[in-house]
């Protein structure tokens, strides 16, 4: 059973653009006060389109209510204390929900990937603070709050690249290398999240504080992804299925390490457009979609 974004306050790294963004704009529909995280101008990635001026426009125009934090939190001195308590300055409230969007940029070189042996210790360490510690100080912050507000939702977005690689073929036949080769770093820090995921809604069970993981079930077109994979998933189908994580019932809807449309599938949940106000056409539960039925690679024995 889903609970009402109404009165909640919602932190969402990674909201310049792309899937961050979108969630920011659907959480504000839905009625949450939600703030926007992201680098300022002078940090900010601008060969990628997406600004958090153009989330913050979207959302005014919904009649939503929101403001931008704008900060990097890669830098592991930055003082992550700062964002929460610009949030509850903002909104009067602390924040309910977390959800972690934001994702250090894929190296590549002219062949693609950098391989493993050639990453660099800069390229290694900005994934691990971007992508794991930013999460982790975060969640450390809004932890005690979201015990004394008497629950909370805390949701890191992840990868299939998180999922272990092929093995080489029995023969000694070198396994097939796409542009993205092993992702060492980015399946690597994902698969990082997807453990921090099972152990930390397990400590924070009896503290009714919801711990969950979501990757795509294809690719969603966002600036990030388009250069290297074809969209094969509807942004709006992600998003409800993240909305569905950040809104559900603590006690039964946590410890997930989930696809978007196979959890769609599984809570029978309806798609609805950014905005909130009709079904989005091209991806309902129903739909005769194959990989509805996709296990995921952490999927519980229970289901």
């Amino acid at each position: 059973m889903s609970q009402s974004c109404i009165g909640r306050v919602a932190i969402i790294t990674g909201a310049s653009r792309g899937i961050g963004q979108a969630i920011a704009i659907r959480l504000a529909a839905e009625g949450a006060k939600v703030a926007l995280l992201g680098r300022d101008e002078t940090r900010r990635n601008k060969e990628l389109p997406g600004t958090l001026d153009e989330g913050l426009e979207a959302i005014r125009k919904l009649g939503g209510d929101a403001f931008a934090v704008r900060c990097d939190i890669a830098d592991p001195a930055y003082d992550k204390g700062e964002i929460i308590r610009q949030v509850e300055a903002a909104f009067g409230a602390s924040p309910d929900i977390l959800v972690h969007s934001a994702a250090a940029p894929r190296e590549f070189g002219p062949a693609g990937n950098i391989p493993f042996e050639q990453t660099p210790r800069e390229f290694f360490m900005r994934g691990v603070e971007l992508n794991v510690w930013s999460f982790w100080d975060l969640a450390k912050q809004v932890i005690p709050r979201m015990r004394q507000r008497g629950a909370g939702w805390i949701l890191a977005i992840t990868s299939s690249q998180a999922a272990p690689r092929p093995q080489p073929t029995p023969d000694g036949a070198p396994a097939p290398i796409d542009r993205l080769g092993g992702a060492c770093v980015y399946g690597g820090t994902k698969a990082f999240l997807d453990r921090i995921c099972t152990g930390a809604a397990r400590e924070l069970y009896r503290d009714n504080i919801a711990v969950n993981n979501l990757a795509t079930t294809g690719a969603v077109a966002t600036p990030m992804s388009l250069p290297i994979a074809k969209p094969t998933e509807a942004m709006e189908a992600f998003v409800e299925a993240a909305l569905a994580l950040v809104t559900g019932d603590p006690k039964v809807l946590t410890s997930r390490v989930a696809n978007s449309l196979p959890l769609l599938y599984e809570l029978k949940r309806p798609v609805y457009t950014l905005d909130g106000k009709e079904l989005f056409k091209d991806w309902q539960p129903d739909r005769d979609d194959p990989r509805r039925f996709m296990k995921g690679y952490l999927l519980h024995p229970e289901h």
